[in-house]
């Protein structure tokens, strides 16, 4: 086969997978979870072909129109390079090892056929942006992406949380849609065509009008997709869907698209320098912000997904200094130590009854009962925490060197301002990372108390996963000087300068933690919860859900009472409330968006009710009076109908002599 057509395979098996699981999963159940997993494993397997093939050499491009769209066409168009080429194993691989996953954690659930195939949708929903080489056509994947996310989040449509997330997550998204749509009509206008390679060539012959107002606008989608401020609130809430779907989101699909997206479009922002100077600042914010909040979660969910925040601005920040190498690179790592964080935190939830790590620090021997979740998730988070030599490491530290190149002036076409904004806000940002890592792992392995309770063994296949992506949590980072020529030629190496401070500012980070948490615990008096109902024979899907629906089912309010021991509270001091609630950002977008447009809603209401209505009624009635009238006249009686002819022959009579004499 050529390489093009294992490129147009790699997206279609899973969409085929989707559909036959979708038709086959009342009458056949037993080819369901064949059906999920076998053609996401198979365009895993010809990404990784494809990838070899490619080699990080020149671009694989092929087009067909399949039909004439007027004078800017629409192609089915592929343009691989190397950052598609690795992207695409990467969305494979997460992929994969979600659907293996599922097949445990949801093994009893009665919407798992549709779970499925969704997922497998929307896998080949991201591959098909992965490798688009049309703008259009990565605008049908990245809209199929929204619609797979408001129903994956609505897994658990019985609970008023995944109800209303669904919903946020999809009009948050479809809201910077709206100006990114916009940005990609006036980009194709101006270049002509909506094929990637032409619009770079028009931007590298300046025959884009206006590519600050196209940045800008394409911006919107990208804040929208890749949650980032001020469009970031949906990726929290949206924890309210299973764990799988979690680490599908944040580590492969969704919110890796945006980042994607502005790298493949890269000349055009770096065409503009107040687009590139709104980005670092946007990263910036994010960043900052996020690690701020991650610090003030009790949910371990909603912990890592303000932490998915947070490395999005990484990577955000990268771009924002021109350097499209380092954004990928750190995708890559965060991909595969990410989504291991949330299949580990799956296996937690499900042992521990509850999202809360209030409630799991006040669990003994917590990590006795996981030891792959805990072994696993310890590299995970040290990956995160970017200490080496773990991937994190690595592709943190090469965004922040690429961004002290940028701040020194060392960088063509990059304003040294975003180079300053990036690297202050990503060193800060380290030190955040490592407290709040350094916190989760210590309320959730380190607790004391009651016995942690007992819901049984965890499936083969959820350990087996948690294993296989903790190998490129730890030495992924190692091959970064092995694969130059997928990333520009650039080899991505850490600066020593860098280096010492992002490493320096972790450590400390997470000794800060760890001595307050020595501290807080030594003063604590901890109050004994006493015996755990258990269900030992309860899944971890259905656990979950109870955990969703009452936060901490096995222990009622005690999991909503603050932890003494919760080193936040110290750290943050009076930033831990306005933290914990994402700096009341929702209640600004309640008060500014939502009120104002419920008003005209209920004003729209009570017009269409009072105004309209009675129109409407009014203009029956008058028919439903005049016709009352005249059949009160209809009474059957000749002598009354003559009377009646002659009374009007009289009065026609006296009419026609007044007029005449009138005249």
């Amino acid at each position: 086969m050529t390489t093009t057509t294992l490129a147009v395979l790699v997206p279609l098996l899973p969409f085929l997978g989707a559909a036959a699981g979708l038709l086959l999963g009342r009458a056949a159940p037993g080819f369901v979870r064949p059906l999920a997993v076998v053609p996401t494993l198979t365009a895993l397997v010809l990404a990784v072909l494809v990838a070899v093939r490619q080699g990080g050499d020149g671009a694989v491009d092929a087009a067909t129109e399949l039909t004439p769209t007027g004078s800017v066409p629409v192609e089915l168009a592929l343009h691989i390079d190397g950052f598609a080429a690795l992207v695409a194993v990467l969305v494979g691989f997460v992929a994969s090892c979600v659907q293996i996953y599922s097949t445990g954690y949801l093994r009893d659930d009665p919407r798992y056929p549709s779970y499925a195939a969704l997922v497998s949708l929307f896998t080949s929903a991201m591959l098909l942006v992965v490798y688009s080489g049309d703008l259009m056509v990565l605008l049908v994947g990245w809209e199929i992406m929204g619609i797979c996310s408001y129903f994956l989040v609505g897994h658990y449509w019985e609970t008023p949380e995944a109800r209303a997330a669904s919903l946020k997550a999809f009009l948050v998204t479809k809201l910077g849609d709206v100006p990114f749509l916009i940005g990609l009509f006036a980009l194709a206008t101006d270049a002509g065509s909506f094929r990637i390679t032409r619009v770079l060539g028009a931007v590298a012959t300046g025959a884009i009008d206006h590519p600050t107002l196209i940045a800008l606008l394409l911006l919107a989608g990208v804040a929208g997709k890749s949650a980032q401020f001020p469009l970031h609130t949906w990726l929290p809430d949206a924890m309210a869907g299973p764990t799988p779907v979690s680490a599908l989101i944040h580590a492969a699909t969704m919110v890796a698209a945006g980042v994607y997206f502005i790298a493949r479009l890269l000349p055009l922002f770096e065409a503009s320098a107040a687009a590139l100077v709104v980005l670092a600042v946007m990263a910036a914010v994010t960043m900052a912000g996020s690690g701020l909040a991650a610090l003030a979660q009790d949910d371990i969910k909603r912990v890592l997904a303000y932490s998915t925040i947070g490395q999005l601005g990484y990577m955000t920040g990268a771009l924002a200094v021109g350097d499209r190498g380092a954004a990928v690179f750190h995708l890559l790592a965060h991909g595969a130590f990410k989504a291991l964080l949330f299949l580990a935190a799956g296996v937690i939830i499900h042992a521990a009854g509850t999202n809360s790590l209030a409630a799991m620090s006040r669990m003994k021997d917590l990590r006795n009962r996981v030891p792959d979740a805990y072994w696993t998730m310890t590299v995970a988070l040290l990956a995160l925490a970017a200490i080496p030599p773990f991937s994190g490491f690595f592709s943190k530290e090469a965004v922040l060197a690429t961004a002290e190149h940028a701040a020194t002036g060392h960088a063509e076409r990059i304003p040294v301002a975003a180079g300053w904004i990036v690297l202050i806000a990503g060193m800060a940002t380290a030190l955040l990372t490592a407290a709040y890592a350094t916190r989760l792992w210590l309320l959730a392995f380190r607790g004391h108390g009651a016995e942690a309770p007992d819901h049984g063994k965890q499936p083969l296949t959820m350990t087996v996963v948690l294993w296989v992506l903790a190998v490129p949590s730890l030495a992924f980072g190692l091959t970064a000087g092995l694969l130059p020529d997928w990333f520009d030629g650039r080899e991505l190496t850490p600066t020593l300068t860098t280096s010492v401070l992002g490493t320096g500012l972790a450590v400390v980070g997470g000794i800060v933690t760890y001595g307050t948490w020595r501290h807080t615990t030594a003063l604590a008096a901890r109050a004994p919860l006493g015996a755990v109902a258990a269900h030992p024979e309860a899944d971890a899907a259905q656990v979950e859900a109870e955990a969703i629906a009452s936060h901490a089912p096995a222990y009622g309010d005690v999991a909503y009472a603050p932890d003494p021991a919760d080193p936040s509270r110290l750290l943050l001091g009076p930033l831990h409330r306005p933290a914990a609630v994402g700096f009341h950002l929702d209640a600004v977008y309640r008060a500014l968006f939502i009120r104002p447009v419920q008003a005209g809603a209920a004003l729209v209401r009570f017009l269409d009710r009072e105004v309209v209505e009675t129109y409407v009624r009014g203009a029956g009635a008058l028919p439903r009076l005049l016709g009352a009238a005249v059949r009160r006249a209809q009474t059957g009686n000749v002598q009354t109908y003559v009377s009646a002819l002659l009374a009007g022959t009289v009065v026609l009579a006296v009419a026609v002599l007044l007029v005449a004499t009138g005249a």
